[in-house]
């Protein structure tokens, strides 16, 4: 590849200006991507990122700036398409009620003619072996009957692929964040290797390590700005942290020795008539790990329905549930930010079957305080807040029960590191007050911060891990059967 092919500007928008109302989403920001890179975006969540990656891809008109596409200045979805711009968004974008390839065909207007199903179908199935290789996604099937990950890995693939000629430009929106170690590493392999190839990539992760093996240049904004804006080489992880104004701090692994009394607050026997049987005791942070799609989350779903027969809130729960699809049973869309915090708690600020507003609202502000909900009020509407705040707010609604176990269900996908880190230390403290948290996560930083980590293969538990046994190739070695390879 020639080095003029190599600095060929693909999308430049520079000095953009976005405002909804008195907030500034963006405040003069530049952002140019050529031929041939991978650029890792980073920021806190409302720090600009989404923002600007709607305007990149034509669904948002710019205020004040320049948007151009190969040095031609034209706006708008079409536009952005037709030259080559295509968007993984982080809330998947895929309609549910059809099939792979039938989506497929709605990213993919070209698709025409007597047998556009079957070339749809081919279309898929090619891009996802060569992204990933060894899947087993049924592409017969509708979305809905699809996993969170099968569903994140069906909307990539769609991106990559090509009919004619492939895209100049694929934008990723947190794209790992329901995907697994294994299948991470398969997406960011590819991903280098459709930059060698003349591909350009604008990779938005929270998973910094990702971003610094990935990257070729990285560009961190903070309030709508872009504060950093350098090759990859000159950032370290701790550089890079408070680059986007957020204080390192120290992950403490080290665990005090819990002692248990009494019965256990959660247990379940072996699942599928085989493994190891799960127990919970109070104070205790367990943690779920192996592959994707082994079981985990429907382990937390058994465990809560044992306790609640149903999903109806009941005046004294005893258990909270954190979702992991927040799109589809996480978020009430049509709600404000507030209620969609308050909801689990409505028992214990209600009077005489009345929700006491006063109170209501001041739980509400102490959260947003608490967990830095980025909005300027609660009464807004939970979708204009940005992704990674959403899951804040679902994290918040459980926590602000008097629920003494909280089921979570990779509670911190599209989380920033700085909310993460405060968000860790709040765990600790609820933990060592007696609150016991279960925890499903894809990252294995998390969880080491467990007491204790059941892994989970072929939907069973295969291994329980304690204290110092928590680490990432006891968790791997564990999430293979013999003869599988790792």
């Amino acid at each position: 590849m020639t080095e003029t092919l190599k600095r060929e500007e693909v999308v430049a928008a520079r000095g953009i200006k976005v405002t909804f109302g008195a907030v500034k989403a963006l405040d003069g920001a530049d952002l140019v991507i050529h031929a041939g890179e991978c650029i890792g975006l980073v920021g806190h969540n409302g720090a600009g990122k989404s923002t600007i990656v709607n305007v990149i891809n034509g669904g948002l008109s710019p205020h004040d700036g320049s948007l151009s596409y190969s040095g031609s200045e034209i706006h708008g979805i079409s536009a952005a398409r037709a030259n080559g711009v295509r968007c993984v968004f982080q809330e998947l974008s895929l309609c549910p009620n059809l099939t792979v390839g039938e989506n497929a065909r709605i990213m993919h207007a070209e698709l025409k003619g007597w047998n556009w199903r079957s070339r749809a179908l081919s279309l898929v199935e090619t891009q996802l072996r060569d992204i990933f290789p060894g899947h087993s996604i049924d592409c017969d099937l509708s979305i809905d009957d699809l996993s969170i990950a099968e569903r994140q890995m069906v909307e990539i693939a769609i991106s990559f692929a090509g009919i004619d000629q492939r895209p100049k430009l694929v934008i990723l929106d947190e794209p790992t964040s329901s995907l697994d170690a294994g299948l991470a590493a398969q997406l960011m392999a590819y991903i280098r290797k459709f930059v060698r190839e003349g591909g350009s990539v604008l990779l938005i992760s929270h998973i910094l390590g990702e971003i610094l093996s990935t990257s070729d240049r990285i560009v961190v904004m903070k309030d709508g700005r872009v504060v950093a804006d350098r090759v990859a080489s000159e950032f370290t992880t701790r550089s890079l942290v408070e680059a986007m104004g957020n204080v390192v701090r120290e992950q403490e692994f080290s665990r005090a020795a819990s002692v248990r009394t009494g019965e256990p607050v959660l247990s379940m026997p072996p699942r599928r008539g085989h493994g190891l049987a799960f127990q919970a005791w109070r104070g205790e942070m367990i943690g779920l790990a192996g592959l994707g799609g082994h079981g985990q989350t429907e382990a937390l779903l058994d465990l809560y329905l044992d306790r609640n027969s149903n999903w109806w809130p009941t005046r004294r729960g005893e258990i909270a549930f954190v979702a992991g699809d927040r799109s589809l049973n996480g978020t009430f869309p049509l709600w404000s930010i507030l209620k969609n915090l308050s909801i689990a708690s409505l028992g214990q600020l209600s009077t005489k079957r009345m929700v006491d507003r006063a109170r209501e609202e001041t739980l509400g502000a102490g959260w947003k305080q608490r967990i830095e909900i980025r909005t300027p009020d609660m009464g807004n509407r939970i979708l204009s807040l940005s992704g990674g705040n959403q899951q804040k707010v679902l994290f918040a609604r459980a926590l602000a029960t008097t629920a003494s176990t909280v089921l979570m269900d990779d509670p911190m996908r599209g989380v920033d590191i700085g909310t993460k880190q405060e968000v860790y230390e709040i765990l600790r403290s609820e933990a060592a007050n007696g609150r016991t948290f279960i925890w499903y996560s894809t990252e294995m930083d998390e969880i080491r911060l467990c007491d204790r980590v059941y892994v989970f293969r072929d939907g069973a538990i295969a291994a329980e891990l304690a204290g110092e046994e928590i680490t990432e190739k006891n968790v791997l070695a564990a999430s293979f059967s013999e003869g599988d390879a790792a």
